[in-house]
């Protein structure tokens, strides 16, 4: 640990095995960033983090000359880096081989075509499991854009300011699930049923019946309480277990651009049931076939579409 205009610093090397592709991670992250928690600047993310009630601004690179990401906290959670080594791995899912995804999907034309195109594309994780599905409540039925300025005022009506050091663009902690349970969110965007969902939600992460964030999630039984929470449909379950409960076979199978990438690929997949068996070929790897499902469309479109 060393000092730093003041402030103790500590970084970590978290190795991984290549191809791992770093421009379409923080393409991802950045067209999602939680407003005034985390952002992407020049190739290198930041977001304000909580560590044992110690705050702190984590900052995460790219080696040029070697396969790993350089994990900076500057702050006093820098004292807790080591502890959440796992998290920092899960967050940019740096524990895949990536040969082995593509063994997978050889035997797949389409979809050994898409790793050619982007070898190195991971499924991004999350931070915070309680972060991701608040946005996942908030981005349903309107677009990333509207979804990251709604999370953004959620922010600056329940979050915290984030004690020095932090990013020009990271001046808030995200809030905590009982602050945001009993948060005044009236007019904050969002249809009523929807603002009773979110509520709802993080109550029951406040009070303990969801334990979103375990660190050896028992990914059946929080599929099961998540998606008994009134507002909670199949497509936030799996995408929660998709990138926070590191689920390698998740598959939002609801998603408009999934469905719409396998029906331009096979007129006959009409029916979710027929899509649903078609992915059967994919298992246990369905995630990144979403993911590079996803990042398809990105790629022509020019924006972070999907998820």
């Amino acid at each position: 640990m060393r000092l730093t205009a003041g402030h103790p610093v500590d970084d970590i090397e978290l190795a991984f095995l290549p191809p791992l592709d770093w421009s379409r991670m923080l393409r991802f992250f950045g067209g999602r960033a939680t407003g005034g928690v985390e952002t992407v600047d020049d190739d290198v993310y930041y977001r304000t983090i909580q560590w044992q009630g110690m705050s702190g601004l984590l900052r995460v690179c790219k080696d040029s000359q070697r396969h790993c990401l350089i994990a900076t906290v500057q702050g006093e959670a820098s004292r807790y880096i080591s502890a959440f080594e796992t998290r920092l791995r899960n967050l940019f899912d740096l524990n895949t081989d990536p040969a082995q995804v593509r063994a997978a999907f050889d035997p797949d034309p389409w979809l050994s075509q898409l790793i050619s195109q982007a070898p190195g594309l991971r499924v991004p994780g999350a931070w915070s499991g309680f972060e991701l599905v608040v946005r996942t409540i908030v981005g349903q039925q309107v677009s990333v854009k509207a979804a990251t300025t709604i999370v953004g005022r959620l922010v600056d009506r329940a979050g915290t300011a984030a004690v020095a050091p932090f990013h020009a663009a990271t001046p808030w902690v995200f809030p905590s699930p009982a602050a945001l349970a009993g948060a005044n969110l009236d007019k904050i965007g969002m249809p009523g049923k929807r603002v009773e969902a979110l509520q709802g939600f993080a109550l029951a992460v406040a009070d303990g019946r969801l334990n979103i964030d375990a660190e050896t999630p028992d990914v059946l039984t929080l599929r099961k309480t998540l998606l008994a929470l009134r507002g909670i449909g199949p497509w936030t379950v799996e995408y929660t277990a998709m990138r926070a409960w590191r689920d390698s076979d998740a598959w939002p199978g609801t998603d408009l651009v999934l469905m719409q990438s396998l029906l331009r690929r096979d007129p006959t997949l009409i029916k979710p049931a027929h899509q649903r068996l078609h992915t059967e070929a994919w298992r246990p790897w369905r995630a990144y076939a979403a993911m590079h499902l996803w990042n398809e469309i990105a790629d022509r479109a020019g924006m972070a579409r999907g998820g």
